[in-house]
């Protein structure tokens, strides 16, 4: 068997539902499974007009790729060190593909994959977000892995595939951005030193700083530009912690399940949903948040998932939530593909 072509189980859930599971916000529809191999998922990239999902692994380094439709594999590629983000443009024929552990953006031919360009980062490059207006985007590299006590964020144009400056935040640890596409403002979890960082996109500077104290090591962040908050997900102990982004204030704070990795915010629902990977061998699982007003949150369902399982993405498109599943020494890497109920 190649590298590149693997055998995709896919069992499907048929089994009749309760009028309660019929209710809930998540309802499994596949559980598909990747023999062979030894995924340790990581972020989850998507191609709507391509109909591709793209699930990156850090470990056994590879990028699956999916279709959307029919959830068939298409085909992986493995000429990398550590991946860990995929952004596709399509109108400009580039795939972005975020390579920690090689210190690099690679860039690779919409249809073919080819690889045709290299931006260089430092080393343990990893959260990304992305600004449509400007077409740039904005990449977290160094800290910890590069044996510094900052990291930097990269601002990279799209259509040159050039870095054209690095901002330097004074934290070894940054984890997720958030860009507000009404203002300037870029929101980053400066997670070494548990705040949340304002970046001036113009300025190219930190203008300010909001403290969480709610828990440490925030990790995940999602942002509902039409209700001024911001959330991000804390690790000790595990809570989902809601900003006003126009005091920088903390309005609450409630507990969601361990160890989160990502977060989606589910604007046609007006919900949350946390993917949690359960400590030490724990079962995984999602902590759906309702949004019942700006200050006022609940979690309305934990959706039970299995070990390891802490990375995931919302496609609201499709009504679909898919999680990672990592292998371990028993059982093949899976992907949990959920449907989005009302």
């Amino acid at each position: 068997m190649s590298k590149i072509a693997f055998l995709f189980a896919v069992s499907l859930v048929f089994a009749p539902q309760s009028h309660a599971q019929q209710k809930a916000p998540l309802r499994l529809l596949q559980t598909i499974s990747v023999p062979g191999v030894t995924r340790h998922w990581d972020h989850f990239g998507v191609d709507l007009k391509g109909n591709r999902l793209f699930a990156t692994s850090e470990e056994d380094p590879a990028v699956e790729i999916f279709d959307l439709k029919t959830n068939q594999h298409v085909r992986a590629l493995t000429e990398f060190k550590e991946p860990h983000n995929v952004l596709v443009f399509p109108e400009m024929n580039k795939i972005f593909v975020v390579d920690g552990e090689a210190s690099e953006i690679k860039i690779l031919k919409y249809d073919s994959y080819e690889l045709t360009g290299r931006i260089g980062l430092t080393i343990d490059a990893d959260p990304v977000a992305y600004d449509p207006a400007a077409d740039y985007l904005y990449v977290v590299n160094g800290g910890r892995e590069a044996h510094t006590p900052y990291c930097l964020i990269s601002i990279v144009e799209i259509k040159s595939g050039k870095k054209l400056a690095d901002m330097m935040l004074d934290t070894n640890r940054l984890e997720s951005m958030a860009i507000e596409n009404s203002s300037s403002r870029l929101f980053v979890n400066m997670t070494g030193v548990n705040k949340i960082g304002v970046i001036d996109r113009n300025k190219r500077a930190v203008v300010a700083t909001w403290p969480i104290t709610a828990g440490e090591q925030n990790v995940p962040m999602q942002y509902d530009e039409a209700g001024h908050r911001l959330f991000v997900v804390t690790r000790k102990p595990s809570k989902l912690v809601v900003v006003n982004t126009d005091t920088g204030k903390e309005v609450t704070s409630l507990p969601v399940a361990e160890y989160a990795d990502d977060l989606a915010y589910d604007a046609a629902h007006h919900r949350l949903y946390v993917a949690c990977g359960g400590l030490q061998g724990a079962p995984g699982a999602i902590s759906v948040v309702e949004e019942r007003d700006a200050d006022n949150y609940k979690v309305i369902a934990t959706v039970p998932t299995k070990p390891g399982a802490k990375t995931a993405r919302l496609v609201p498109e499709l009504n679909r939530y898919y999680v990672g599943v990592p292998g371990t020494a028993k059982d093949a890497p899976q992907i949990l593909v959920f449907e989005v109920t009302p």
